[in-house]
């Protein structure tokens, strides 16, 4: 017998797949459900609205990369290492589908403040791992002057969703060089923490 949270799962797979190949404005509830293979009343018994399934779906992504990054992050690794093993991540979310669901519904939330603000919240925890890391590179390299730790994480940050933008919009390095650039980054960092070593591109 398959249990409640098993549906729900599948549940939220099939939402994702569906927004995947139609998009947040085409997504209907009929519709995940037949990808689902579970009568209409389990959406709304499990989510009650698109709405909020699709905020449990980015939910339910967001965490796992969340707790993905944070380890990362805690690991004993130099910070450039870190940085092009979070482009390697990068790289996997797109293949993934997460940075299209999670620009699905940013761009849902510019016309709905309700979708905006769950969206908001879960970017805010992306900043808040990027502040703690420039607040241990802070203690490591001495004062970041003269940026803080959170205006240092808006600029980590800000450059990959600026690259899952143009990206999903199919412009590749040929057009608009993000992912060589943030890789780039890295080069730069190392160059900091190793200066008396060559930098090798990975």
């Amino acid at each position: 017998m398959v249990g409640e949270q098993d549906t729900r799962l599948r549940i939220l797979s099939a939402a994702k797949d569906v927004l995947l190949d139609v998009g947040y404005a085409n997504l209907s509830t009929r519709g995940i459900a037949e990808a689902a293979g579970v009568p209409l009343s389990q959406i709304h018994y499990h989510c009650g609205s698109k709405q909020n399934l699709m905020l449990a779906v980015l939910d339910m992504e967001n965490r796992m990369r969340l707790d993905r990054q944070s380890a990362m992050y805690e690991a004993d690794k130099p910070l450039w290492e870190q940085w092009l093993q979070a482009c390697d991540f990068f790289d996997d979310d797109l293949k993934s589908g997460y940075v299209r669901v999670l620009m699905e519904l940013t761009a849902a939330g510019w016309s709905n403040p309700e979708i905006a603000e769950a969206v908001s919240a879960e970017v805010r925890g992306w900043v808040e791992i990027l502040a703690e890391v420039a607040q241990r590179a802070a203690k490591q390299f001495g004062a970041l002057s003269p940026f803080t730790p959170q205006e240092l994480a808006a600029l980590a940050g800000l450059p990959f969703l600026g690259a899952e933008t143009v990206i999903l919009l199919g412009l590749d390095d040929s057009q608009i060089a993000g992912r060589s650039a943030l890789r780039k980054v890295g080069e730069l960092l190392r160059m900091i923490e190793e200066p008396q070593k060559p930098w090798r591109q990975r």
